[in-house]
């Protein structure tokens, strides 16, 4: 896709994968080069319950939080096209999955083990991985949810390259991927 050149996207493009994989780094530079605006269904669910991701862990536990992510993502799926993060179990949930196939384009950011233990280990903000070893968490998150995020759409993998290099990656898949009528290449209107 060249500089003055702008993919049409027909509808939301989420992203899905385990915490530490680059859902809100890539997704702030895809949605920047597509034209789109960003949301992290994360700030959403903070705003929407008026108290942080860990507090809300810690007071009314994992099912609650999970309700009201899927709640949260029903309600973005339907605004107006955008490039979504999501936390990763969100893609887990059946009927998230299942409102994401049906209403946007999903793409998992995949990485290796050694990648989400070196980055999730810069933010101490992560309740499933607090008083626990990491790697043991990560191990059986990567177990319990590739599953899951092997549903998606696209598969692109981030790794330690420059995250351009990741945003290149999921602009091609995302120009393979749309139906012909839909790659329409228009010109960008920045």
């Amino acid at each position: 896709m060249s500089a003055n050149k702008q993919l049409h996207i027909p509808k939301t493009i989420v992203l899905v994968g385990l915490m530490g994989a680059g859902k809100t780094c890539i997704g702030k530079r895809l949605a920047k080069r597509l034209g789109l605006t960003f949301v992290d269904a994360d700030d959403e669910i903070e705003k929407a319950a008026g108290c942080s991701i860990p507090d809300i862990f810690e007071l009314y536990g994992e099912p609650a939080f999970r309700d009201g992510e899927r709640r949260v993502i029903d309600r973005l799926l339907n605004e107006p096209v955008q490039v979504l993060a999501t936390g990763g179990g969100a893609f887990v949930d059946a009927h998230t999955r299942a409102r994401i196939k049906e209403t946007a384009t999903s793409i998992w950011i995949r990485a290796d083990i050694e990648l989400l233990l070196n980055r999730t280990a810069r933010r101490n903000t992560r309740p499933l991985l607090q008083n626990t070893d990491p790697r043991k968490k990560l191990e059986k998150l990567i177990e319990e949810r590739h599953p899951a995020y092997e549903q998606a759409d696209i598969v692109i993998e981030s790794g330690h390259e420059s995250p351009d290099v990741t945003v290149d990656q999921a602009i091609e898949a995302l120009e393979k991927l749309l139906p012909s009528s839909d790659s329409v290449i228009a010109e960008a209107t920045q």
